[in-house]
């Protein structure tokens, strides 16, 4: 499935090797690339973000585990991956994140799917959802007011990572499979804004 974006907040520009350190074949990509051995590489293996916010994915067609990847460099696999649950060395297709507006974001989180139990509205970071006082380590369901947001399995945007953004479905993530391919756990425990 591709992603669409509704609305365009500037230009994005990802440099990606074949190989660590910026070794390698090299490539510039301005918007989505679905697969990289369509392009002659079998993986990513460092990248620089020149412009812009954007999406990387394990596979190609945007599936597996996600990296938020921000205005930046990634030598290897270990600076884009390093904080996920588990050793993810590759990086297969990626795309921009158009919706990304660091300074208006705002989401409401519920306890349970279909957006019902309790519920908490944030416009700013929180590295620790239980010392802000929300009891359950689980979130059942995301609405995205605005911009974009990354949620951690676990305190200080550790373990495995969940993009979600406002130019999605009307923003609406009613249930923990909605949250990408490779979500298996409602368990979030920190949430920030997506740098653009």
């Amino acid at each position: 499935m591709t992603h669409r974006c509704r609305k365009s907040s500037g230009l994005w520009k990802i440099v990606v090797w074949d190989e660590p350190f910026f070794q390698g074949k090299k490539h510039e990509f301005t918007t989505d690339c679905y697969s990289t051995p369509e392009h002659g590489f079998s993986t990513v293996r460092s990248c620089k973000i020149e412009s812009g916010a954007w999406a990387g994915f394990e596979h190609c067609g945007f599936q597996g585990q996600q990296f938020v990847l921000e205005r930046g460099e990634y030598p290897c696999w270990e600076a884009w991956s390093g904080s996920t649950a588990y050793r993810v060395e590759r990086m297969c297709s990626f795309r921009p994140i158009a919706c990304a507006d660091h300074g208006r974001s705002r989401l409401m989180l519920f306890e349970e799917e279909n957006f019902q139990g309790k519920r908490a509205e944030m416009s700013d970071d929180c590295p620790s959802l239980p010392a802000l006082g929300w009891g359950s380590s689980t979130v059942g369901s995301f609405l995205v007011r605005s911009g974009a947001w990354v949620c951690s399995q676990y305190p200080g945007y550790r373990g495995f990572q969940y993009l979600l953004e406002s130019d999605s479905p009307a923003g609406e993530y009613k249930h923990v499979r909605e949250w990408g391919s490779h979500a298996q756990t409602g368990q979030v425990q920190s949430i920030r804004r997506v740098q653009q």
